[in-house]
């Protein structure tokens, strides 16, 4: 079968290349999968650099997340059939034609979702309807988020919204205003606007902002830290730009802060299964009916790797890009 593999670590682009691998035998409790479609997310960028939690044995196989249709049944697997369409979001090497997998960690996907929406169901989407479950924000209350034109971003602000909670984004160039308002979310400020601290205050009419998302690191989680209320909670989602928060020692002790980190790979192993269960139905619901988007910046086969990972990496990209296989 063919798989995306590095010898090294080191830029995507660079290091990885189309391999054959043998095609993989399920064992007992796990189904092989024939991919369909897998995204491309930071996160299986940082790991195949070498700089993510989590560091494979070289040479490694990549990818996280996936749509897949079980191909083989193990021991066991009562709960699937052959056939079946199934999401997986912690299925390391997904991006193979072939992976195998724990069945019970497999998300049977209706056929109200098209492939693509199907493929990205549960990293990003999941993780961020766990974030808002980790803050207990609750109808009313006020969060502000950077990055906002990001995948995460643009999801919190939907997910906010169906919810009755509102977000505020903060995007770092004005023309991200407008392509969020084009996608129907509102309450956007660009921090290159010399009165973008006002603009915020404008938006709340002064009310407490309880939680704060940082995405990016660097003064950035110092800017969102600034905008938290009395006993605000500063949450570490992601480093884009900096590994190195830049927070104001007065913020945090003037504000009596609090200041979390949030990995949803370990929120999610942690999760009950009745609240996992139940956050995947909304999703589904949600992306079902319209209310939460996943747009497709592009799909690109495997051997077209690099030109993908290029494409991932664009500047103002909406929505993620997709490899076949």
């Amino acid at each position: 079968m063919r798989a995306l593999t590095h010898d090294t670590f080191g830029e995507p682009e660079q290091v990885l290349t189309v391999s054959e691998r043998p095609t993989p035998e399920p064992g007992p409790g796990q189904v092989r999968l024939k991919i369909v479609l897998s995204p491309i997310h930071n996160h299986d960028l940082w790991t195949i650099r070498g700089t993510y939690g989590f560091k494979p044995e070289l040479p490694a196989a990549s990818g996280t997340e996936a749509l897949g249709i079980v191909d083989a049944l193990g021991a066991g697997v009562d709960s699937l059939s052959v056939g079946q369409r199934v999401a997986t979001g912690g299925t390391f090497g997904a991006w193979a034609e072939y992976v195998v997998a724990n069945a019970a960690g497999l998300i049977p996907v209706p056929e109200s979702l098209s492939d693509e929406s199907a493929a990205q169901l549960v990293s990003m989407p999941f993780s961020t309807i766990s974030l808002l479950q980790f803050l207990g924000a609750e109808k009313g209350d006020w969060i502000v988020q950077n990055a906002a034109n990001g995948a995460v971003g643009r999801m919190l602000a939907q997910l906010g919204a169906a919810r009755g909670v509102n977000v505020i984004g903060l995007v770092r160039r004005s023309a991200g205003v407008d392509e969020l308002r084009e996608q129907g979310i509102e309450n956007v400020v660009s921090t290159d606007a010399d009165d973008w601290r006002e603009q915020v205050a404008e938006i709340t009419a002064g009310a407490h902002i309880a939680f704060g998302i940082d995405s990016v690191g660097g003064s950035s989680a110092g800017d969102v830290l600034s905008l938290l209320g009395e006993g605000g909670t500063l949450v570490a989602f992601g480093a884009m730009n900096s590994p190195t928060m830049e927070i104001a020692s007065g913020d945090v002790i003037f504000k009596q802060a609090t200041v979390k980190g949030f990995w949803g790979s370990k929120v999610i192993q942690t999760m009950d299964a009745g609240t996992r269960g139940a956050l995947f139905a909304e999703l589904i619901q949600r992306v079902s009916d319209g209310t939460l988007t996943l747009p497709v910046a592009g799909v690109f086969d495997a051997a077209d790797a690099a030109e993908a990972v290029r494409a991932s990496n664009t500047a103002g990209r909406v929505g993620k890009v997709l490899l076949q296989f």
